[in-house]
């Protein structure tokens, strides 16, 4: 039985981990998530961790938030969130879940999303969508799965910037949100080592002031928290990106990308995205390959196998697969 009973409308909950220490992309696909239920008259309310800068994010998308201590598996403070908010679609966006979580969250009568997990409480989801999984022989865990870029959650607003490049010029270093190990500041180095500038933008968790001062050239211009990525985005040639939902979205848009791994699932994502033929892959974050800083890169070929591989339908489906779930009809 559904603790909060009977509702006209399925309320979705976005359980959502973000800070400096795990980055942002999780908020950022989740807000892209929420715009695509407002688009079909679902409601949604978010569920975050202590993080100031995200609850920020959050209000100014127009979205309630209330905040959770996701590290708590053992008071139940889901069964109080879902009693209050009248919740019927759980959905976690947090990289690992555990199963006491994911058990208690079932136990509710609710139904259950998570979105490429790692953890032990994947198995309890009703739906697994694993839009980066990039490694085709992992066992992904859950009910259905939903495998590949075809589920990638993306800001609808690529589809006005999406045009074909033809050659290197304008670079842009895009990090994250909050860009945990400073690879912005490896990236300038190597680039200022080249005789090459960029434009770096950094996102609202930034924590690295003092290293990027130091790094800071009149060859790089510095932007701080751009009110729109994709837009920002279009005015370049080639992107340096971590391996997250980053370099998608630059792809969508036909912007080639050089991919640095801040994290190591981000390893399979970022040599996934070198097969596509978009981007090419420069390593784990503790040893950059610099060298593919220097190359002469096939623009025009990235930038056209970019767009032919990445589109911009996969909000829709996962609205989708997860609203033919929770409708009886």
């Amino acid at each position: 039985m559904v603790v909060h009973g009977g509702c006209d409308k399925a309320v979705l909950a976005l359980c959502v981990e973000s800070s400096h220490s795990r980055g942002m992309g999780h908020l950022y696909r989740a807000l892209n998530l929420a715009d695509a239920f407002k688009a079909v008259g679902a409601p949604c309310t978010f569920l975050l961790n202590q993080h100031e800068p995200s609850r920020a994010i959050v209000a100014e998308r127009g979205y309630a938030s209330s905040v959770v201590d996701l590290d708590d598996q053992d008071s139940g403070w889901e069964v109080d969130q879902v009693r209050q908010k009248r919740i019927s679609v759980w959905i976690n966006d947090r990289l690992d879940t555990g199963a006491s979580h994911a058990q208690r969250v079932k136990s509710l009568g609710l139904r259950l999303v998570t979105f490429d997990d790692r953890g032990a409480g994947a198995h309890w989801a009703d739906l697994h969508v694993a839009a980066l999984a990039g490694d085709d022989q992992e066992i992904l865990s859950g009910a259905r799965v939903l495998r590949g870029v075809r589920f990638l959650i993306l800001d609808s607003s690529i589809a006005k910037y999406r045009r074909l490049r033809q050659a290197t010029g304008n670079i842009v270093v895009s990090m994250g949100g909050s860009d945990t190990y400073g690879v912005t500041i490896k990236v300038m180095r190597a680039l200022a080592a080249l005789d090459r500038g960029a434009t770096i933008v950094i996102g609202p968790a930034f924590a690295h002031h003092d290293a990027l001062a130091k790094a800071m050239t009149p060859q790089f211009r510095l932007k701080r928290g751009v009110p729109s990525l994709a837009e920002e985005f279009s005015h370049y040639d080639l992107a340096i990106t971590g391996g997250g939902i980053t370099p998608f979205e630059a792809n969508a848009a036909g912007l080639p990308c050089i991919v640095v791994a801040n994290e190591p699932f981000e390893i399979p994502v970022g040599k996934a995205l070198e097969r596509m033929g978009g981007a090419v892959f420069a390593g784990f974050h503790e040893d950059i390959d610099v060298s593919h800083f220097a190359r002469e890169l096939p623009i025009a070929e990235m930038s056209r196998a970019a767009m032919e591989n990445i589109d911009l339908n996969g909000s829709r489906r996962v609205v989708h697969a997860i609203m033919s779930q929770t409708d009886p009809a």
